[in-house]
């Protein structure tokens, strides 16, 4: 074996040995029972990010582990051809060159965007095998495939053809530059402290025009005014009350308007009443659908005043508010403007503030799918891990708008419409038209696309070959789990819960897992402005793509955002450094030779082997029950401390004098099943390093296809987990003493029930696996009478005199501001224990973590007291 650990040679080498082995494709397993999953497919235009990393290495522990263990598994790779953003880039590239869209035409410009996907399209799918992601990629799907691309027209002229599909005039977002409409996840809403401005609307009778007379309305958006057809109250308000029914004379335009009440209204708000936009707010929309109040259009698709605005026409929608700000002022309406700070939307692929518009669009009726996608959650078919999530689910989906879905686009699924402009017959097909069927006219098709999220909502069905009943679709479908975050659960999931219900009847997946956010270290989201994101790729070629694997699993806990830094990715290097080691150890200096596949565990250990074995078998059991349950963190966490504090740093140092003994075969056989079984439970996480070792331990068969492990159980001897204990013990006193490698003359304490005899010949175990210069006593001696830190573990204790190791002048008072630090820690752990709230709205295992460290803080006060009684 090379002396120290490569990844980057070892991560180029494995890749293509699993694709040409077909290790990825369910028939690698023929006679396995099915298990899918599809990945959330990344955008084609993207490039690898940590969300991408983190989603991706969750899922492929999954598949990994279900592969090995004996599954059929297909985890389907795609990209998404990503409406607009695919557009810009390749419009960005024809403004360098001084052409606009327009001038190539249609068909020409959609032939330049295909041949920018054919070019650069890949870049994101390499990046995903660069990190070792265990895809099926003779599966792959595009979501404008032609095969995807019949699966869009059927759903969209069967819920067409059921009334669910329909072309009307609503609210929806409008990007002015981008001159599209967008879907809410194209909406970036940032934080803005702009001007909150009321405005006096005189009555338009004279009862009541002395100065102050009328009701004062509040608005972010002044220039929106223009449009207004009605300002509303809430019925309650007695400020109002009398007021409601009655009209007033719309500032700058003359137009009478009325009062009406409406509970939509907040009356907290501003003065609690609300001026009505109907075409340029969704809310304003619904009140004046409620009261008959017409819409009123004041601006347009570019973002300018339209003629209905008066003698502010022409103007930008900007310039505008300040203008209408300016004439209210001179008229005296203008009452005041406070500092307001409020989300405002923004086009997040060209950072322009979207306007609300009233548009005649396409839509998708939300009321006849909701039903059996919420029924889907809440009778149990499908489950979010964390469960909390379904409270985020339900509530929104039982309040949803239809859904605006077509988009101004050239690039993306045309939708299947065609207009007859002879006798207005407008016509949905499932393929294409060239007359009109009604009178024999020429038709003209469709200008818009759908929102990219159309083809996304099928994406588990469609990309296994539905409409066409095929093998994969009938073996495959529902898939098993889905990995995804929490920011697109209302965008996507929701909506293939709904389309799976409405085309195939059942639901999409079982379960539905939930991840967080990977941020910076200080919490804050992670950006290239902020000059904090971490880029996977780059860390994959510095430390290895392992260990950005390792960190990222280790370091996601269900349904949390994840804080990263660099240190626990350099902690992943090292985690591969040392298994490295350990593996070339037992190859080239304990003569562990060609281990089993499987089986060959010892059946007559010794007292150290049996110990590890015992071990490797809870923490494997351990291991598979956090991983069923997804709690990922968890499962990383416990193999990660297996390996490097009882493997490496324990069981390897006692098996070194072992190798020399009589029992040298049993130990041997040990060392060999126990590297073996834990470089299969730690593929999954981190696959090259383990399959490189596996090479060097095995037969010369893959570890991506081995068998996953299931130790025995096996009884270690009475004693050994003291020994264990009184070695961490140790070890812990030399950090906390900033001792390093000085020797130390330590006395044991080991009363009734620990035979003195195993102690004897144990005591030279302690001298292998921490600096000690002697030990005294084993049968029940204590320590010194003073000035000396006793340690306990179990049923042992171990006294150390202190005298003329530390200066206990500075040792009593560190121990004391150590003892009150750990106090002022339980007691913050405590009072979190202590909150009701806490305890009902926290997943089980984050009070579990919190009630660990609770535990833990006992014991380090217990420890640190114990140390400054034995010091006198």
């Amino acid at each position: 074996m090379e002396p120290t650990y490569d990844p980057k040679q070892v991560e180029a080498r494995w890749y293509p040995v699993w694709e040409q082995a077909g290790a990825f494709r369910p028939e690698i397993n023929p006679d396995g029972a099915p298990f899918s999953i599809v990945i959330p497919p990344p955008n084609v235009t993207g490039v690898l990010h940590m969300g991408h990393a983190l989603n991706m290495s969750l899922q492929d522990v999954i598949v990994r582990r279900k592969r090995m263990q004996g599954f059929a598994v297909l985890w389907l790779p795609g990209t998404d051809h990503a409406g607009i953003a695919t557009q810009n880039v390749v419009e960005r590239e024809l403004a360098a060159e001084g052409l606009t869209r327009h001038d190539l035409g249609r068909e020409a410009f959609v032939e330049r965007v295909w041949a920018w996907k054919a070019a650069s399209g890949g870049r994101i799918t390499d990046q995903i095998r660069r990190m070792g992601f265990s895809t099926d990629w003779t599966r792959e799907r595009f979501t404008l495939d032609a095969g995807l691309s019949v699966a869009v027209r059927e759903v969209f002229v069967s819920l067409y053809e059921d009334g669910v599909i329909y072309r009307g005039r609503r609210i929806i977002n409008w990007c002015p530059r981008c001159r599209t409409a967008l879907s809410d996840i194209e909406v970036e809403h940032e934080d803005t402290v702009g001007g909150l401005v009321s405005i006096r609307y005189p009555l338009a009778d004279d009862t009541d025009a002395a100065p102050g007379g009328g009701i004062v309305v509040a608005t972010t958006r002044a220039e929106t005014m223009l449009g207004d057809t009605g300002v509303a109250v809430h019925p309650d308000d007695d400020r109002y009350r009398h007021l409601v029914g009655r009209t007033v004379v719309l500032p700058l335009l003359g137009r009478v308007i009325p009062i009406v009440a409406d509970e939509a209204v907040d009356p907290a708000f501003g003065t609690g009443a609300v001026k009505v936009t109907p075409a340029h707010d969704p809310l304003d929309f619904d009140i004046a659908s409620r009261h008959g109040l017409d819409p009123v259009v004041v601006i347009d698709e570019a973002g300018t005043i339209t003629a209905a605005g008066g003698a502010f026409a022409g103007m930008d929608r900007m310039a505008a508010r300040a203008a209408v700000k300016a004439a209210l002022t001179e008229q005296g309406l203008l009452v005041g403007v406070e500092e307001h700070r409020h989300a405002v939307g923004h086009c997040s692929r060209c950072r322009t503030v979207v306007e609300p518009l009233l548009s005649l669009q396409w839509f998708v009726a939300m009321t006849p799918l909701v039903g059996p996608a919420i029924e889907a959650v809440t009778g149990g078919a499908s489950r979010f891990v964390p469960a909390r999530w379904r409270n985020v689910y339900v509530p929104w989906m039982e309040n949803l708008r239809d859904w605006c879905i077509s988009r101004q686009l050239w690039w993306g699924h045309r939708i299947p419409a065609w207009y007859c402009d002879a006798c207005d017959e407008t016509i949905v097909s499932r393929h294409d038209v060239t007359a009109c069927p009604s009178c024999g006219g020429a038709v003209r098709a469709e200008e818009d696309v759908l929102d990219t999220w159309f083809s996304s909502a099928l994406w588990p069905f469609s990309t296994l070959g539905w409409p066409e009943k095929t093998n994969d679709l009938a073996r495959y479908y529902p898939t098993d789990v889905l990995v995804t975050g929490f920011d697109i659960i209302t965008f996507w999931v929701s909506r293939m819960l709904m389309t799976g219900m409405r085309f195939m009847g059942d639901k999409p997946f079982s379960d539905i897992v939930i991840h967080g956010l990977v941020r910076a270290a200080d919490g804050r989201k992670m950006s290239k402005s902020a000059g904090n994101a971490l880029d996977p790729l780059d860390l994959a070629d510095r430390y290895g793509a392992d260990a950005v694997r390792l960190a990222l699993v280790r370091s996601a806990a269900p349904g949390h955002d994840i804080p990263l830094n660099e240190d626990w990715i350099d902690a992943g290097r090292r985690f591969g450094n040392k298994l490295w080691n350990a593996v070339r150890f037992a190859v080239e200096h304990a003569s562990v030779g060609l281990v089993p596949a499987t089986g060959g565990y010892p059946t007559d250990p010794g007292p150290e082997d049996a110990w590890i074995l015992g071990r490797l078998a809870q923490v494997a059991a351990a291991y598979d029950t956090q991983l069923d349950q997804y709690r990922f963190s968890d499962a990383a966490t416990t193999l990660y401390n297996f390996a490097w504090s009882e493997v490496f740093d324990w069981y390897l140092e006692m098996a070194k004098p072992l190798l020399a003994g009589d029992g040298a075969a049993t130990t041997r056989a040990t060392l060999g099943v126990v590297l073996r079984d834990l470089l299969s439970l730690l593929h999954p996480i981190v696959p090259h390093v383990t399959e490189e070792l596996w090479a060097e331990l095995g037969d010369g068969s893959l570890l991506i296809t081995a068998r996953w492990p299931e130790p025995p159980a096996v009884a270690a001897p009475d004693g050994m987990a003291e020994l264990h204990g009184i070695v961490t013990e140790l070890r812990r006193f030399r950090a906390d003493h900033a001792l390093g490698g000085r020797h130390l003359d330590v006395r044991l304490d080991a009363p009734g029930g620990l035979a003195a005899p195993w102690w004897r010949s144990q005591l030279a175990a302690l001298g292998r696996v921490t600096v000690i210069e002697g030990v005294g006593g084993t049968d029940g001696i204590g320590g010194d009478g003073g000035g000396s830190a006793r340690l306990i573990a179990g049923r042992v204790s171990v006294h150390v005199p202190m005298a003329g190791v530390v200066d206990l002048a500075v040792e009593r008072p560190r121990l004391e501001r150590a003892i009150a630090d750990s106090e002022a820690l339980l007691a913050a752990s405590e009072q979190t224990l202590a909150n009701p709230a806490f305890r009902e709205r926290a997943p089980a295992a984050v009070v579990a973590k919190e009630e660990a460290k609770r535990a833990e803080f006992v014991a380090a006060i217990d420890r640190l007291r114990s140390q400054l009684a034995g010091i006198g």
